[in-house]
């Protein structure tokens, strides 16, 4: 009993221990919990949500500075969310290539 008491408490802890943390709600320590976010990430984090509360990640990378893309994904991956939503990284537009054009024949007489 006790053996499966202990393994409960465990998988709770490490459950809880990768709960996400919604950088709308996060407190100062909520947020230098995620790997990447230090107490400078965090008070640009604070003072921009203090303006206004992130509508998602687009709105963060742009207006925080320090985190763009490549950033957002590894604290996403850490567990930070923005209103409960994950990164999912932007596609960015393909530029098509024209064919390159042919060449005439060059026309040559012996």
């Amino acid at each position: 009993m006790f053996k499966t008491f202990l393994t409960s408490l465990l998988a709770l802890l490490s459950a809880a221990s990768f709960a996400a943390v919604d950088i709308n709600k996060a407190t100062p320590a909520d947020l230098d919990s995620i790997k990447g976010i230090g107490p400078s990430t965090s008070t640009k984090i604070l003072d921009e949500r203090k303006a206004s509360p992130f509508k998602d990640w687009a709105d963060v990378i742009q207006r925080v500075p320090g985190i763009g893309d490549k950033r957002a994904a590894k604290l996403s991956s850490e567990g930070l969310t923005v209103n409960g939503d994950a990164f999912k990284p932007t596609a960015k537009p393909v530029v098509e290539k024209k064919p390159a054009e042919k060449k005439p024949a060059s026309t040559t007489t012996k």
